[in-house]
């Protein structure tokens, strides 16, 4: 592998209970490279949306370290990006307003005028949103909102897009879209990416690598790369041996999962097929 990027060791995640600790996720290890899109799949109850937050400096893990250019990560970084399944347009802001808020956060850097009125427009731009920057969320459809949740994080001009479940509300054929814009956007911005995702077929179609989370505690139980070139949609025969090979594992995981309390996310997966 290439220089690393972002670096996780030995996190752990757990919840209190009585009489102790319960862990839930032990012993995840990542190292991801620049440019490389990273997959993470698993049953209900292992921990995925705490883990992609613990990446992103959302959420101190129980134990372990992550680290950005081999620096210890001490919380939100501007050189890291989230999105998730909502949105979270604000409904007061216009398209471009809410685009601009990305640069707002706490230790954004503070940017000259023209240089972040040029991110925005170029953002809002590479999503194809030119024409509705002046619109409001209520007036924007389901995928116009993730497109704008989307030019919000590249505003940042991350090294890395932390994704959980992006396009998991969408209907199928804007979900197809968006994974294409994203691929394209990853193409061009040269960003490396960790996408949390229920569908075996998004992970196959997205990733450079796939990671396969189970058992209790949850650990890493699989590992695949997937070593063929974009675009990957008439690559049916490859990717086909990779999804049975993944869906047999994963089905294994799911019978070795307890289930966690509300304070973690709970997921289901979905397999289209």
């Amino acid at each position: 592998m290439s220089a690393v990027l972002l670096a996780a060791r030995d996190i752990r995640l757990g919840y209190p209970r009585e009489g102790g600790w319960q862990q839930v996720l032990a012993q995840f290890d990542l190292q991801l490279a620049p440019g490389e899109v990273v997959s993470i799949l698993g049953p209900s109850g292992v921990g995925k949306s705490s883990l992609l937050r613990v990446l992103a400096g959302l959420q101190q893990p129980g134990g372990g370290s992550v680290s950005l250019h081999g620096q210890p990560l001490q919380g939100p970084h501007p050189r890291l990006a989230v999105a998730f399944q909502d949105p979270s347009l604000l409904p007061w802001l216009s398209l471009e307003k809410n685009v601009a808020f990305g640069l707002d956060f706490a230790r954004q850097p503070r940017l000259a005028d023209a240089e972040r009125r040029a991110r925005i427009d170029h953002a809002i731009a590479a999503v194809g949103l030119a024409h509705a920057r002046g619109q409001y969320p209520a007036q924007l459809s389901g995928g116009m909102a993730q497109r704008t949740a989307l030019a919000r994080c590249l505003a940042r001009q991350p090294e890395v897009l932390l994704l959980d479940e992006p396009f998991g509300a969408l209907d199928e054929v804007t979900r197809a879209d968006m994974q294409q814009l994203l691929l394209q956007l990853i193409a061009t911005h040269k960003t490396a990416a960790v996408l949390i995702t229920h569908d075996i077929d998004e992970a196959l179609l997205l990733s450079d690598r796939v990671l396969l989370l189970g058992n209790y505690p949850a650990r890493i139980l699989g590992q695949w790369h997937i070593d063929l070139p974009q675009p990957r949609t008439q690559r049916v025969e490859e990717l086909g041996a990779l999804r049975i090979e993944i869906l047999k594992t994963l089905r294994r995981a799911s019978r070795t999962v307890e289930p966690t309390p509300t304070s973690l996310p709970s997921e289901a997966v979905h397999v289209h097929g």
